[in-house]
């Protein structure tokens, strides 16, 4: 597990950030418990942030990170600027221009600069030592095998000085008696020829790092004169001074011999359960502090590795919570022998290698002491000790571990379900946002968009949609990276369908892990969200909150899907509900403007018809009562009756009369239809003999050349409210320069609050403004003086039919 502990703060480019940024770094040292590389840390910081403000002035952002696992330790201080385009300067302008570097090179163990193309980073880097010198945690790189300890009478000590570069200066006679090799031979050859270092692991150590601390203890092996490999047991010691004179002295035995060397075994000190309990009753996440409490039990029992394992909530398995010393190697033990549900007593095994090979090879380990973490009869944890060496533990150790593991028990459960509340409230406050985010959205495109930026960068690095019609056709639909200029990237790599096997399919670089959630309605797939993470495992309830999310979008996409197939279907059928042309007729100019209230719709409750019948024109204009796919019926039925029976040469009072009774006989009860129909006959001097009847509609207006405005038709009952109605026309002239509008309640009611716009004839009034207007002009200006009469949007259709007489 990353144990890497990492805080951070930024600052503006003032002279007042040095002191700010000695501040923090002083905060978090004594957070961190490292208030013996203060000073140096604090002076590191204030050169290179004060060096940051001088050169660069821009904004900046200070880093701390903690490395606890790092053999050894070690603490890293990070400044950042935004102006990469500056240099480093050389040794040589140090002097005059700046001391953080060069202070850097004094103090820091480790130096650097990185650049980036919008920041340059200057990071420093201390190994923590203890006040001897030696290393705070860790243990040796590589565990020789362990055996029996030998007699006394074949043991020698071998004592060896060699030189900062690990050149050998003396060497005494018990080395010649282990090795083999006398001390002419011995003395100038280096460390490295004699020293046959195996390090192994994520944090194992090079021969040079370990001859670099001030003091380490461990099993390697050290070559013979004869050529055999001989295994020892090393103590090292660094002494100190300046570096060209430093020495570094070797005692070595052989490997059945190391309880020379080795430190004794150590019960656990009884004040780890007090400083366990104040780390447990800090603020801190619950991680943080299982992680401290794994290092004051390593600490205090002298072991080379302690863990705190946490229960799996899914399996039976424990996974490392907290570890300190030689951690690398677990991350997960399976809940079996040592580690089960079962155990009630703390335990200890002397030699792994005879009971548990492969959690000793996982370990690194040969003998282990371990207390179950109990609540209330049930098993949560553990805290586990490991040691190199096979019967490092005894009974006082082990009880003193479960002593300690009562008290981190309780911290735990409680931790655990707190924590799983707030998960659980999380994912409902996820779902939520997402449902709330693709509610009422009828586009596939958009909520293929919404579901892959609902998840990054939260989730994933990267996330693409694969989306599959009803016709069962897949495509790749939307993609989104977390950095946003490599989409267009993301999609020419992407394939253009996943391979029913994701490790078939190539996926772009970058990403440690790929998983494929299906999109699923029942049994039927609409596709697939493809996620790109840099982590490789996924939790359980992470999982599970992305398949829940992914049966959301899936809803969501088979509504629209179903929407979509719904609105092509009524689009084509209430196209045929409108002429696609009206006709034109001699001696007359006609526009028809028509707008639905509802938006995207092609039509509305309204109609309107312009057809010729032999040597007459007829025109119609109708409002159905109410909406949706039964108002739609009747208009069909409405304006293809009209046509029908205007070219069976009926009258207009007969048709209205045929209509009436053709919807009272066919439909539904309650649907009623207002309806203007006229018959025009062109006149040999120009314009048209019209004959109309109104029933229930709007009355039609007529424009006079003189400016007079007239209404020529009186009301009658709607249609499809009574079948023995009887209705009648009226006859005019429309002589040239005369304007015939007809209009449905859209234009007459349109509302701003309680003022309608034909109140005391505001239509007459509006239409007397058009005298010497074209059809056109007449036809625009009405409709912007329906459109501008309110703020508001009109929530009636709209339908309007103009006329005009012309000269022939």
């Amino acid at each position: 597990m990353d144990t890497t502990r990492v805080t951070s703060t930024a600052f503006d480019g003032t002279p007042h950030a040095p002191a700010a940024a000695r501040r923090f770094v002083r905060d978090v040292l004594a957070e961190w418990h490292l208030s013996h590389i203060e000073a140096d840390a604090v002076l590191l910081t204030s050169e290179l942030v004060t060096n940051a403000v001088v050169h660069a002035g821009t904004a900046i952002e200070l880093t701390c990170r903690l490395d606890e696992a790092a053999t050894p330790p070690r603490l890293e201080i990070e400044v950042d600027d935004h102006h990469p385009s500056r240099t480093v300067l050389s040794s040589g302008a140090l002097a005059t221009s700046g001391r953080g570097l060069a202070l850097a090179g004094m103090l820091a163990d480790a130096w650097g600069v990185t650049y980036s193309r919008s920041a340059k980073r200057v990071w420093v880097r201390l190994d923590l030592m203890d006040d001897d010198g030696a290393r705070e945690t860790g243990g040796p790189p590589a565990a020789a095998p362990a055996i029996a300890a030998a007699p006394v009478e074949s043991l020698h000590v071998a004592v060896i000085v060699a030189d900062a570069h690990g050149r050998v200066l003396l060497w005494n006679p018990e080395a010649e008696a282990l090795l083999g090799r006398s001390a002419d031979e011995a003395v100038g050859m280096t460390l490295a020829e004699l020293v046959a270092w195996r390090g192994h692991g994520r944090y194992a150590l090079t021969l040079d790092d370990m001859l670099g601390l001030g003091r380490w203890r461990g099993a390697s092996w050290m070559r013979h004169r004869d050529g055999r490999l001989v295994p020892v047991y090393v103590s090292h010691l660094r002494t100190g001074g300046r570096a060209g004179d430093r020495r570094v002295v070797w005692m070595v035995v052989a490997e059945d011999h190391r309880y020379v060397l080795a430190p004794p075994p150590t019960p656990l000190r009884r004040e780890a359960g007090e400083q366990i309990m104040e780390v447990l009753g800090h603020t801190r996440p619950l991680a943080e502090r299982l992680q401290a409490t794994a290092q004051v039990i390593q600490a205090s029992s002298g072991a080379d590795a302690a863990y705190v394992l946490v229960r799996s909530e899914h399996d039976d398995s424990f996974a490392v919570a907290g570890g300190a010393g030689t951690t690398a190697g677990l991350v997960g033990a399976l809940g079996a022998g040592v580690f089960s549900r079962t155990g009630a007593s703390p335990s200890m095994v002397d030699d792994l290698l005879s009971t548990d090979a492969e959690l000793a090879r996982r370990l690194h380990a040969r003998s282990l002491a371990c207390a179950p973490l109990r609540t209330a009869g049930e098993i949560h944890g553990y805290l586990v000790v490991t040691s190199t060496e096979p019967g490092r533990f005894d009974s006082a150790l082990a009880a003193g571990l479960q002593h300690v593991a009562d008290q981190v028990a309780l911290h735990v459960e409680r931790e655990r379900l707190a924590e799983r509340e707030r998960a659980h409230r999380g994912r409902l406050s996820f779902l939520a946002e997402a449902g709330e985010l693709l509610a009422g959205v009828h586009d596939e495109e958009l909520i293929a968009a919404l579901a892959a930026q609902l998840v990054v960068p939260k989730l994933a690095q990267w996330a693409a949609v694969y989306l599959t019609d009803l016709s069962g056709a897949t495509r790749l639909a939307h993609v989104w990276h977390c950095e946003e200029r490599h989409n267009a990237e993301l999609r020419r790599v992407l394939p253009a369908r996943p391979q029913p096997e994701l490790g078939a399919t190539d996926w772009p670089p970058g990403a440690a892990t790929v998983l494929s959630f299906p999109l699923l309605t029942g049994d039927r797939s609409l596709g697939a969200l493809v996620l790109g993470r840099a982590e490789p495992m996924l939790s359980h309830e992470l999982a599970d909150l992305l398949a829940d999310l992914c049966r959301l979008v899936a809803l969501n996409l088979h509504t629209a899907m179903l929407y979509a197939r719904q609105e092509t279907t009524s689009r084509v059928l209430q196209r045929s509900l409108l002429p696609v042309t009206t006709s034109s007729m001699p001696g007359l100019e006609s526009a028809v403007v028509y707008e639905p209230a509802e938006e995207g719709a092609d039509v509305g409750g309204d109609f309107y018809d312009l057809f010729a019948v032999g040597d007459r024109w007829c025109f119609a204009l109708g409002d159905v009562c109410g909406s949706g796919p039964e108002a739609a019926a009747v208009t069909g039925l409405a304006r293809h009756a009209v046509r029908l029976l205007a070219k069976e040469r009926y009258p207009v009072a007969a048709i209205l009369d045929r209509l009436n009774a053709t919807l009272i006989d066919e439909a539904e009860e309650g649907r009623f239809l207002s309806l203007l129909c006229g018959e025009l006959t062109p006149l040999p001097q120009g314009g048209a003999r019209c004959a109309i009847a109104s029933a229930g509609h709007p009355p039609p207006l007529v424009l006079r050349a003189s400016g007079v405005v007239e209404t020529v038709a009186e009301p009658q009952l709607l249609l499809g409210i009574e079948g023995s109605a009887e209705f009648f026309d009226q006859s005019f002239e429309l002589a040239p320069g005369d304007v015939l509008l007809c209009v449905t309640d859209g234009v007459t009611e349109r509302r701003e609050g309680k003022r309608l716009l034909d109140d005391d004839d505001g239509l007459a009034r509006l239409l007397a403004t058009c005298a010497g207007l074209s059809a056109h002009a007449v036809a625009e200006r009405v409709r912007h003086a329906v459109d501008t009469f309110a703020a508001e949007p009109s929530r009636d259709d709209v339908a309007m039919l103009v006329l005009k007489a012309v000269r022939p």
